[in-house]
């Protein structure tokens, strides 16, 4: 086990073996710069940048971490990120007094969270939501093409995808306002204008890119996971009365585009290592360019909801990342096998990830099976969908023996719909 001299709760998401990156200013000092987490405190890395304590050859000479972003630090590359990580181990270990025995220096670099406020993380150029998880792909095909296979011919050859929209990417904490949109209501043949009934969330992760490649030059699928900076957790919200009647044939468009939240702290790689694990077989073998040993992460994965009435969430569904049956590097190589260029800052996320019980699936669709069970809660009140008012929470984290590597929570909170004091014609 690897100490840190600041005391860490054991089941703290962030200990010295997770160490990951984040922006934040000061209630004090509304500069955004690039941090790291300790516990329940914030390390500012452009402080100790700024003391040369960064002294590795990568960021000697860069004032990377005093950024508004962490782009530029994600486009350095992984020996860059693997200095980084290896100097902010050895200044907070225990057993090194350069930080641990100079209180004027600690006052500067050490801010209690309660004391910050984050942001987005990157500045987020381009964003693709996946479709990765069998078990989720195949409830909805149950749902929706009850007398077909569960799965299109396509989905077991080729992760399946779509362009998101990366302006409505949200920090947590963002409140949620209800579309309004197309709705095609059951048994009519003409469609209204309306607020969404069908709100859902989506329990997804997403990776951000970097370095990227050249427009022209595919990424390698074995060399994929050399251009993944980190993972978040992201609920992508989602209007399924406007998606219904929208999707056919072009796909996901406005019941998709009004909000994505993530959570604020990028948990890298290099920490997530220890929990890798082998994925689902793929069975047929995938094409050539997508042919990998199939790994992914370890990684716990828990909804809670609570309504106005509620005074504590309730745990509605567990899951796990190992559920995904296309990998991450599956998903970025596949992204750029025509010669798409990825960039630093962009954002890949997983598609719902949903388990193989009834309690493991990553959306309301599935947990209310599309509003044939109800869900019911502490309260007496029961939901197919969310109401103006529910608060969503999603968690995470890998468990190590006697420590956490985890990424806190994405939240949100439904507000009314966008038809309020807004005149439409």
């Amino acid at each position: 086990m690897v100490e840190s001299f600041i005391e860490v709760a054991e089941e703290s998401h962030f200990s010295l073996h997770n160490l990951p990156w984040g922006v934040f200013c000061v209630r004090d000092d509304g500069r955004p710069r690039i941090g790291t987490r300790l516990g329940d405190w914030v390390v500012d890395t452009a402080v100790l940048q700024a003391q040369g304590l960064f002294d590795g050859e990568m960021l000697r000479d860069t004032a990377v971490f005093d950024q508004p972003t962490l782009n530029a630090f994600m486009a350095l590359g992984a020996p860059a990120w693997a200095e980084a990580r290896a100097t902010l181990q050895t200044l907070l270990a225990a057993d090194n007094p350069t930080l641990r025995d100079n209180a004027a220096l600690r006052s500067q670099v050490f801010h209690p969270l309660t004391d910050v406020t984050m942001h987005l993380p990157a500045a987020i150029g381009d964003y693709t939501d996946f479709y990765a998880s069998e078990y989720h792909a195949a409830n909805v095909g149950k749902m929706f093409r009850p007398d077909d296979a569960p799965l299109l011919p396509n989905w077991k050859q080729l992760p399946v995808g779509y362009h998101g929209r990366a302006s409505s990417i949200v920090l947590s904490g963002t409140e949620v306002r209800r579309p309004c949109g197309q709705i095609l209501p059951p048994g009519t043949v003409a469609p209204i204008f309306a607020p969404t009934a069908e709100l859902d969330f989506e329990l997804e992760m997403g990776f951000f890119i970097s370095p990227g490649n050249a427009l022209g030059q595919p990424i390698p699928v074995d060399q994929a996971e050399e251009h993944i900076f980190g993972l978040v957790l992201v609920n992508d919200w989602s209007a399924r009365d406007i998606q219904r009647w929208e999707y056919r044939p072009l796909g996901p468009f406005l019941a998709k585009n009004f909000a994505t939240s993530i959570s604020p702290w990028v948990v890298t790689l290099a920490a997530l290592r220890p929990f890798q694990t082998l994925g689902p077989t793929q069975d047929p073998t995938p094409l050539t360019y997508l042919q990998i040993t199939n790994t992914t992460y370890n990684i716990h994965l828990e909804i809670s909801l609570k309504s106005k009435e509620m005074e504590t969430p309730l745990v509605i569904s567990r899951s796990n990342m190992r559920h995904l049956y296309w990998s991450m590097a599956q998903m970025a190589a596949h992204h750029t096998i025509t010669g798409c260029n990825l960039r630093p800052g962009d954002l890949l996320a997983t598609g719902t990830i949903s388990g193989p019980t009834a309690d493991s699936c990553g959306s309301l669709l599935e947990l209310g099976w599309r509003g044939t069970r109800p869900i019911s809660l502490p309260t007496g009140e029961i939901r197919t969908f969310l109401q103006d008012g529910d608060e969503v929470t999603i968690t995470g984290w890998a468990q190590g023996d006697g420590y956490r590597v985890g990424f806190g929570e994405v939240y949100g909170r439904v507000t009314g719909n966008l038809r309020d004091g807004v005149s439409y014609t």
